[in-house]
C-alpha cells in the first residue's frame, strides 16, 4: 500500500487525475440527492414567479449591483432573525435565477425588506437615502426615477424563463409589456423589493 501511494506522489499526473476523480465523486455525492428532495425544490406556498414589473425591477437591481452591499439570505440564528425575521428557506429560491444570496453586509439584509416600509420611503431612500437613514453610507439612486422603463426585452426573459420551468401563463406573457407603461426604473426596483420575502410571515 505504501509502494501504491508513493507512486501516485510520484507522478504528477496520475495525482492530477486521481485528485480530479476524488473531488467530482465527493461533489456529485454532495449535490445529486439534493436535486430530489423536494424541500429544496418546490417553491413555498404562496410563492409565485415575478410579474413583469417585479422581474424588471429585478434586472435593475443586479445591474446597478446592488448585491455587492445586501445580502438576500437570512440564517438560521437568534441574531439574524431577530433583526430580519424568519430565517430563509430554499423553496423561497426556487424562482430566483440567479439568486440573490449574497454574502456581504454593508447595507443590511433585504430579503424579508418587503411591505415594511411603504413605496414613498422606499422612493426617498434610493433617492437619497440620509433623508430616512441619516448614518446611511449608500449611494443614491435619483436616475432611476427619471428613466422610463425598457420593455422590450421583458417577453423574451419570461419566455425564457416559462422554458425553464416558471409557471407563467400565456396571458402573463402578453400583457407583461402593458404592465410596464408608464413606469419607471424606480417603481420597479420598489415593486421588487415590496415582495421580497413575503411568502413567509415575518416575525416582528
Amino acid at each position: 500500500m505504501a509502494h501504491a501511494h508513493e507512486k501516485v506522489e510520484k507522478n504528477i499526473g496520475l495525482m492530477i487525475v486521481l485528485t480530479l476523480l476524488v473531488a467530482a465523486v465527493g461533489g456529485l455525492v454532495q449535490i445529486v440527492p439534493l436535486a430530489f428532495q423536494d424541500s429544496l425544490t418546490k417553491p413555498v406556498d404562496g410563492l409565485k414567479p415575478y410579474n413583469a414589473l417585479r422581474l424588471a425591477g429585478r434586472d435593475i437591481y443586479v445591474r446597478e449591483g446592488c448585491y455587492n452591499c445586501h445580502s438576500q439570505m437570512i440564517r438560521p440564528f437568534r441574531w439574524e432573525t431577530e433583526r430580519y425575521g424568519h430565517y430563509s428557506v430554499a423553496g423561497e429560491f426556487v424562482y430566483d435565477r440567479p439568486f440573490q444570496w449574497g454574502s456581504k453586509r454593508t447595507g443590511p439584509d433585504l430579503h424579508r425588506v418587503g411591505g415594511r416600509y411603504s413605496d414613498e420611503w422606499h422612493r426617498v431612500h434610493l433617492i437619497n437615502p440620509r433623508d430616512v437613514v441619516p448614518e446611511s453610507n449608500m449611494p443614491g439612486y435619483p436616475w432611476l426615477q427619471e428613466n422610463e422603463l425598457n420593455s422590450a426585452d421583458i417577453v423574451p426573459s419570461m419566455k425564457a424563463l416559462k422554458a425553464l420551468g416558471h409557471p407563467y401563463s400565456d396571458d402573463d406573457i402578453a400583457n407583461a409589456e402593458k404592465m410596464l407603461e408608464g413606469k419607471t426604473e424606480m417603481d420597479a426596483v420598489i415593486a421588487y423589493m415590496q415582495g421580497l420575502g413575503t411568502s413567509i410571515k415575518t416575525r416582528r
